[in-house]
């Protein structure tokens, strides 16, 4: 396994490669929108059980812990490498009512490797050597549950609004022969939540999920976009792309990170 990271929040050239690939994706639906012949959309189960399964990347992931001169900023990333790893998701999805629905997450991800700091490091109040094999674990679990209110549903579209409470169990952690030092971070996070399905036929659908917040000393982006195709009334079979953004700049942590999952899913509805 490798290894998480706190929180993902702040960097300008993140954020706006964030906003840009959001940007495409909303345009690539609006334009296979205006192509699409109406259809009925497809009714909507009570339940529906979603499995997803795939491997993530990272392309960064800065720490330093304190967040002043005691404490030494390094990239996890240069010292455990970029992945892939697996990763997985479990949800659980009530349709309340055909407007109104809840949805519960379960996102585990832990990553533990073994590499070489390129310089001397201090880290959560020990010091580290450079070029001396370190083990660093990673740990960035997600547990979350989502309202939403589905405010427009047309032929072709559904779009849907609400808010995330998020639950992040974080830790960092350096060992190095004796030494060993980490910082662990139990805390909630509120997430806006948006999302949209295209049907691009009775059976095939395109669809944008988001959860994100900025603001502050930090931010928190995760943004998918897959296409589901229905093999039954019941099951479902989806493949697409997420990406999970964001960190911390407070006195106690600076912890910024950038995750890339190639993604396959299986739902099924009752």
């Amino acid at each position: 396994m490798g290894r998480l990271n706190l929180e993902a929040m702040s960097i300008p050239s993140n954020f706006r490669r964030g906003k840009c690939l959001l940007g495409v994706a909303l345009v690539a639906l609006a334009v296979s929108a205006e192509s699409a012949s109406a259809e009925e959309v497809g009714p909507e189960s009570r339940f529906t059980l979603e499995l997803e399964a795939g491997p993530v990347w990272q392309s960064r992931n800065d720490v330093q812990i304190p967040n002043d001169a005691s404490g030494t900023r390094f990239a996890i990333d240069g010292l455990l490498g970029s992945g892939a790893w697996p990763a997985g998701r479990l949800y659980l999805t009530w349709n309340i009512n055909s407007r109104h629905c809840l949805r519960a997450l379960a996102a585990p991800l832990a990553i533990t490797e073994t590499g070489a700091l390129s310089s001397q490091t201090s880290f959560a109040g020990a010091s580290y050597e450079a070029d001396v094999p370190t083990e660093a674990t990673y740990k960035f679990n997600s547990w979350r549950l989502t309202y939403a209110y589905r405010f427009h549903r047309s032929p072709r579209w559904a779009w849907r609004i609400g808010f995330t409470s998020k639950i992040r169990d974080a830790k960092v952690e350096l060992s190095q022969g004796g030494t060993s030092s980490k910082k662990t971070d139990v805390g909630f996070v509120p997430l806006l939540h948006v999302g949209g399905t295209y049907w691009v036929s009775e059976r095939w659908q395109v669809i944008l999920d988001v959860d994100a917040l900025a603001g502050g000393p930090g931010r928190a982006e995760d943004v998918a976009l897959k296409s589901r195709f229905g093999l039954s009334d019941r099951l479902s079979l989806s493949a697409g792309y997420r990406t999970v953004e964001g960190g911390a700049d407070v006195d106690e942590v600076y912890s910024f990170a950038w995750f890339h999952y190639g993604l396959a899913s299986m739902s099924y509805r009752f």
